[in-house]
């Protein structure tokens, strides 16, 4: 079968289609995704991947949990803080799910002034997200703290099934390291911008061209993907 090739209109090159067209793409020095940098490119490829293992995670946990034999701990009872004599289920979990989800909301606006390229609101609004996802760390290592004191390990627990204290501690703490290194970049990012690094184009990590603020919708991407996946730890661990 004869190729086609598309009518070459204006400045654009001609582009082959079908199979060879892709392979010419990436064999040359033209971007496979037309509209889409590398960077944001390279993001999705990794949150893809993440929600792989993400996802097998949480099988391998709802697996785990309808073929054991030994009662579940209901998480309403495990989970749940003593305040004013009063047991109070999932409060903690409540407001953990709160701070992040807000967070994704200053996170949007510092996506949105960061291409208005608004530095000082860019930094707050990153530092802001950062804060929120600190927080979110620190209230997780108090209910690890809780929970390893009331004897839960990876290999029992004092309410039933041995197999929650693994899936307890894997997942929670898979997603708690993604927390954590987004703060990490949050703040780094928030200092280059406050700096002026992508107006003056200054040599570094993560600077791009100048005046250029792409860097700060990718870790955005990053940062929604990990409160989207807490939604569904959320969902099946917490309300299950």
């Amino acid at each position: 079968m004869a190729e086609t090739a598309l009518t070459n209109t204006g400045e654009s090159p001609a582009r082959i289609a079908g199979l060879r067209g892709i392979a010419a793409d990436w064999s040359s020095d033209q971007r496979a995704f037309k509209n889409v940098s590398w960077g944001k490119a390279m993001m999705w490829i990794f949150l893809l991947s993440d929600t792989f293992i993400f996802s097998c995670f949480l099988l391998s946990y709802m697996t785990a949990r309808m073929s054991t034999t030994v009662p579940w701990p209901n998480p309403s009872e495990v989970f749940a803080l003593t305040i004013g004599d009063k047991k109070i289920p999932l409060i903690l979990i409540a407001i953990m799910t709160f701070i992040l989800i807000s967070s994704s909301g200053t996170m949007a606006m510092a996506v949105n002034f960061g291409y208005r390229r608004d530095r000082a609101k860019t930094a707050a609004l990153m530092l802001a997200t950062a804060a929120f996802g600190a927080t979110f760390v620190g209230m997780q290592a108090f209910e690890w703290t809780k929970l390893i004191m009331e004897g839960v390990r990876p290999w029992g627990n004092p309410w039933g099934a041995a197999q929650f204290g693994s899936s307890f501690f894997m997942i929670t703490g898979f997603h708690g390291t993604h927390v954590t290194f987004g703060v990490i970049f949050l703040i780094a990012i928030a200092r280059k911008v406050w700096r002026g690094d992508f107006d003056v184009e200054r040599r570094g990590f993560f600077t791009s061209r100048k005046g250029y603020y792409e860097i700060v919708e990718i870790t955005g991407l990053y940062w929604h993907f990990v409160d989207l996946v807490w939604v569904f730890i959320f969902a099946f661990f917490y309300l299950w």
